[in-house]
């Protein structure tokens, strides 16, 4: 390839990032787009969590059985519109429809009396979002990119993620007490309308300068068919999506054993403290990702495999929940706590939406939403339980809790590797 018609930017982007110059206008706007994303998410989620504030635990705790049960109605209806509607009207309708429901809730709130119930509702709806809006983006990433570029790109387009969780609560820390709530619904509104015009232009990118109109299964502008369950369905019949779902699983697990460890290590400090330290947290789980997922997922997941790529986290993992285990020290949970997410963000993340490329593209579409929205709130709830039922039931600690997260992580460092050879295998046989 010619190097010298490459602008400086481009050869900085390929030795940086492996992202060819054909690829960059794609890999640019795909970046632009989840970046939109996560910035008008981390502008609706401090509202939502303030609003929380108002509220008793059981109260709360009620509101997570309604979000999974809605889940469950969202994606019959999601899996239904895909086999009636063309793809390339459903995918930014999705975005549409966010948008004016967060609309919808700012001006109600300035037309009810009461807004308690509004507000509950607001933080079903916000929570259904968190997951359900970047679940269809990486659908549409799977079905844009071929599977040697999404090892070498999805790492960095979920970079533009990792910058709108940085971006995007700085916003109501500047203007809430300025502008009140009901401006930052509109604001973070308005933030994903410029999507839908991005959809569109990644699709012409598709055909022409990416070159993958090959790999779709059916032409863009029909609809993808199938049963309107067929999500659900079609989870069931495949082990390798099983797989997936319970990889993910797993990854709950760890999280809740970090999240309500952290929260009981916590409870001795004053709120202030709280907030400083969970705000450190945030802020070093976001700029670990930008670093990692911008200069190291492309290189992990082309230079050792996929297989490696998925269970390099969980053996992170594993080695500090024995640590854990031993020492019980708070700040050992905080270092776990951003290695988990940040390590998802930056690598777990992107090496699981690899493999959403071996599936066909109902498949990609109708089951990918069940199990980043269905399985994780499911897992959510079962591992909350769990996690109680070992320390109020049982009695136990955090140091033998710490062990049974060991081997949770080791059988999901397992699956990773399970999952990446199935994947190798398959490329292996298309080439």
């Amino acid at each position: 390839m010619n190097t010298t018609k490459r602008t400086p930017l481009a050869n900085l982007m390929q030795a940086l990032s492996k992202i060819e110059p054909h690829e960059m206008k794609a890999t640019l706007a795909s970046f632009a787009f989840v970046f939109l994303l996560m910035t008008s998410y981390n502008i609706l989620k401090p509202i939502r969590d303030s609003m929380a504030s108002d509220w008793s635990d059981s109260e709360v705790a009620q509101l997570w059985t309604i979000n999974f049960f809605i889940t469950l109605g969202i994606n019959f209806i999601y899996s239904a519109a895909l086999s009636i509607a063309r793809l390339k009207v459903v995918v930014p309708s999705v975005y549409g429809f966010f948008a004016l429901s967060f609309v919808a809730f700012a001006f109600g709130q300035q037309a009810v009396a009461d807004p308690v119930a509004l507000n509950k509702a607001y933080y079903i709806w916000v929570s259904l979002f968190a997951l359900f809006h970047i679940s269809v983006f990486w659908s549409f990433m799977a079905d844009l990119f071929n599977k040697e570029q999404a090892k070498r790109l999805f790492g960095f387009i979920a970079t533009g993620a990792s910058v709108g969780g940085l971006v995007g609560p700085l916003l109501p820390t500047v203007l809430a007490a300025f502008v009140g709530n009901d401006a930052l619904m509109v604001i973070a509104a308005l933030l994903l309308l410029p999507v839908i015009p991005l959809i569109a232009y990644l699709e012409r990118q598709k055909t022409t300068t990416l070159n993958n109109a090959e790999q779709q299964t059916t032409a863009k502008s029909q609809t993808i068919g199938g049963n309107p369950f067929a999500g659900f369905t079609l989870l069931i019949k495949s082990p390798f999506l099983i797989g997936i779902s319970v990889f993910l699983f797993f990854y709950t697990s760890l999280g809740s054993f970090t999240y309500f460890e952290l929260k009981n290590l916590l409870s001795s400090y004053d709120g202030e403290t709280r907030t400083q330290i969970q705000a450190g947290i945030t802020f070093a789980i976001n700029a670990l990702t930008i670093i990692t997922a911008m200069f190291a997922t492309g290189r992990i997941a082309s230079r050792y495999g996929v297989s490696v790529t998925l269970a390099l986290i969980p053996v992170l993992m594993m080695g500090g929940l024995v640590t854990v285990g031993i020492l019980a020290s708070i700040w050992l949970v905080v270092g776990l706590q951003v290695i988990l997410k940040a390590g998802n963000y930056a690598i777990t993340r992107p090496a699981r939406e690899m493999l959403f490329t071996l599936v066909n593209r109902e498949e990609r579409y109708k089951t990918k939403p069940v199990i980043d929205t269905v399985v994780y709130r499911g897992g959510d709830v079962i591992n909350g339980w769990s996690f109680a039922a070992l320390t109020e039931g049982l009695g136990l600690g955090m140091g033998p809790v710490a062990f049974v997260g060991a081997v949770v992580a080791a059988v999901w460092a397992l699956m990773g590797v399970i999952l990446g050879r199935a994947y190798q295998k398959d490329q292996r046989a298309s080439d």
